[in-house]
């Protein structure tokens, strides 16, 4: 008898202690906060980096993310917006197709009572927990003052520099093309032709970049204001035998580029750090849900990568450029 009461209790025990761990795990899940980012398009690589940099801050933080790629289509990420929304989510990371754009998103997740941190390209308006920008003019003033410097190695005289840039309505496409041609000015080269990208396709930087070459017999420099295309300029120079004649230099980075910067390929690159920005926009998302302060515009420095400094930046560029971790 005394055996079988010693078993009841022992049975009512293990049965307390199941229930008191499914309360604690239940707790816990309760409380892991769900996060969206909004990303005008997983398909080019800047933004799925800066993805990784939010993701693995969240893991260690204890949130939880759910990315939206609005595959460059306003409509697809006005769609998004209000799913997140409808969901309840705790908090919105965007990374928007345009500065007019986020304008619309802040609106709806303002009205919503969403806080929202923006991670580049910035808005025409509304009400964020803080931009986390890249100082992009002073970065393509910076590349472009590279550009310039190997222009003039060379002693090529009346040189003229065709851009294939990003759309012009995005912020940071303005100040890209204020701070390149603020180089450009100083050293006296001239403008020849800006196309702006639509389709974001290999074929089209390889169509603009053809057009400009048969277009202008000046041409010495075409600078791609992104980096993931880079391949269709390099073919029209190829394909047009401007290979020594024409140079190629670019905004952001690819993997590829530690070697084709070394070997004069490209002249350089001015490099954005993405996973660094994607984690400091989950930290500061983080810090505002736990009623920190937070500022409202951070922005970092690009890197200005050459073949004179690429092997000193390397760990840099590996982690918050390219997102490779050791």
């Amino acid at each position: 008898m005394k055996n079988f009461i010693t078993m009841i209790l022992l049975i009512k025990f293990l049965l307390l202690t199941l229930s008191l761990n499914s309360l604690v795990l239940a707790e816990t899940h309760s409380e892991t906060k769900k996060l969206a980012y909004l990303v005008s398009d997983m398909r080019i690589p800047f933004w799925e980096i800066m993805s990784r940099g939010i993701v693995n801050a969240a893991d260690k933080l204890g949130y939880s993310v759910d990315i939206y790629s609005a595959e460059n289509s306003r409509k697809k990420e006005l769609e998004n917006t209000l799913k997140v929304i409808k969901d309840k989510v705790d908090g919105i990371i965007v990374s928007p197709t345009s500065s007019a754009a986020c304008a619309t998103i802040l609106k709806f997740a303002n009205k919503a009572k969403i806080p929202v941190v923006i991670s580049d390209i910035g808005t025409d308006s509304g009400n964020y927990v803080t931009y986390i920008s890249s100082n992009n003019l002073q970065g393509a003033y910076e590349i472009g003052q590279v550009l310039a410097n190997k222009i003039n190695s060379l002693g090529w005289k009346d040189a003229e520099v065709g851009i294939v840039a990003i759309p012009q309505k995005r912020l940071n496409g303005q100040a890209r093309t204020a701070g390149f041609m603020k180089a450009m000015k100083e050293a006296g080269i001239k403008g020849s032709d800006l196309k702006q990208q639509k389709t974001w396709t290999e074929q089209e930087t390889y169509q603009y970049s053809l057009d400009m070459i048969k277009s202008n017999p000046n041409l010495k420099a075409i600078w791609l204001q992104g980096s993931d295309r880079y391949q269709g300029a390099l073919r029209a120079i190829k394909e047009t035998n401007n290979e020594q004649k024409i140079l190629l230099i670019t905004f952001d980075a690819e993997p590829e580029f530690l070697e084709l910067i070394p070997e004069g390929i490209l002249v350089g690159s001015a490099m954005q750090q993405p996973y660094l920005m994607g984690k400091i926009a989950l930290e500061s998302m983080n810090q505002f849900l736990n009623g920190k302060n937070v500022e409202q515009e951070i922005e970092l420095p690009i890197l200005a990568i050459s073949s004179d400094n690429i092997k000193e930046k390397l760990p840099l560029i590996r982690l918050n450029v390219l997102g490779i971790k050791e």
